[in-house]
């Protein structure tokens, strides 16, 4: 996002003096305190040398990172074939990530020039689309963690989910964000003072200090409550079914889908909690006791930290689907496997199971939409724990 404390973007705003940070919190009408009067000073030699570095850094996270999501786009596109929804959450992640690299060669052209080039339309689209592709990609993974949840908790319910369901759903989370965008959308305009223009809301500082806090809580908060419960539900069913399951099959429940997910949702939160408090400082704490110099190496690392995850991502979305596709691939073949039981020999997680009812009744289960379930006698001591890979 910003690279300045005051803005909501990642997009730099260009102050009156010519330098590439932008004016005080409050927007154009909001006085100049002494804790922001510095960041306005032309730029010195040093403060060049870490805008060229951190040009150089940003640009070679666009390159790492778009060839990272295309690759993923085109190995996961193959599956979307599929009712299976983990192919359709992966990439609606690799695309929210792909558009938001694609905002770094604006961010460095501003930065280099020290001027907005790119007009009205651009402050509209581009500040915009960093807000848009942020809540699309937080929104996806609690969606996937929601499904995943579904499938440990209640297989047969994911199992009858159709392929309307999941694409209304990655349609929903889009809208959603577009939504909570619309507001910086039509308020953020281009203002021209002396020779340099900058993007600034429309609105006064508490409208802007409102509309911050609740993106705080639509980006992280909310969504990390809804995650955290999750996650731990399917933490306490996991070391039910390992206890009763282990009595049995002598084997331990293998949640790595699970990990994984969790893993690309820490990274989220990770990159994006220091710079939403570092802008949230800059809103509560009026007159911040940084030195100009130590500001603005805060908003480098803040906007580094922000780029790097979707830099990250792909190498986690590679994983989460190589392993997706190990374990469907593993599951037609236990069908032949000799009388070897509900356990299958593709690591710890059964290859191919049936749902046990209590009837002793059984469900079968397709490559793609199988069930697989965490083995439980036929009058287990706790509700069968299984998982549906979706």
């Amino acid at each position: 996002m910003a690279l300045s404390p005051a803005s909501t973007t990642r997009f730099p705003v260009l102050a009156v003096t010519g330098s590439a940070m932008p004016e005080p919190p409050g927007g154009p009408n909001a006085s100049v305190n002494s804790s922001w009067t510095g960041l306005m000073e032309p730029s010195s030699l040093q403060d060049l040398a870490a805008m060229g570095a951190l040009g150089a850094v940003l640009s070679a996270m666009g390159l790492v990172g778009l060839v990272g999501n295309v690759y993923t786009l085109v190995v996961t596109c193959r599956f979307l074939r599929t009712s299976a929804s983990m192919y359709a959450y992966v990439v609606n992640l690799a695309l929210a990530d792909l558009l938001y690299l694609l905002s770094i060669p604006f961010i460095v052209a501003t930065y280099i020039t020290e001027h907005w080039h790119f007009g009205d339309l651009g402050c509209r689209v581009l500040f915009s689309l960093d807000l848009l592709t942020m809540h699309a990609s937080i929104f996806t993974l609690t969606a996937m963690s929601s499904e995943r949840h579904a499938a440990v908790l209640k297989p047969l319910d994911t199992v009858q989910r159709s392929k309307g369901y999941r694409k209304l759903l990655v349609l929903g989370t889009w809208l959603l964000a577009l939504l909570l965008t619309l507001p910086m959308m039509l308020a953020i305009r281009l203002v021209h003072r002396g020779p340099k223009s900058l993007c600034l809301p429309a609105w006064g500082p508490r409208a802007h200090r409102a509309y911050l806090t609740l993106l705080f809580g639509t980006s992280i908060v909310g969504p990390g409550l809804v995650i955290g419960l999750l996650y731990a539900r399917l933490a306490r069913a996991y070391w039910t079914s390992q206890r009763t399951s282990f009595k049995q099959t002598r084997r331990l429940p293998n949640p790595r889908v699970l990990c994984l997910i969790l893993s690309v949702v820490l990274l989220f939160w990770a990159c994006f909690l220091p710079f939403w408090l570092w802008q949230l400082l800059a809103q509560y704490q009026a007159a911040l006791s940084l030195e100009p110099r130590t500001a603005r190496l805060v908003n480098y690392l803040t906007t580094c930290l922000t780029y790097s995850n979707s830099c990250l991502n792909p190498f986690l979305y590679t994983l989460l689907t190589r392993n997706y596709r190990e374990r469907t691939r593993g599951r037609p073949r236990s069908r032949g496997s000799g009388g070897r039981g509900p356990v299958g020999t593709s690591g710890l997680l059964p290859s191919h199971v049936h749902f046990q009812r209590d009837s002793g009744r059984s469900l079968s289960s397709s490559s793609q939409q199988a069930t697989e379930t965490l083995y439980c006698p036929r009058q287990p001591l706790v509700g069968p724990v299984s998982e549906s890979p979706v």
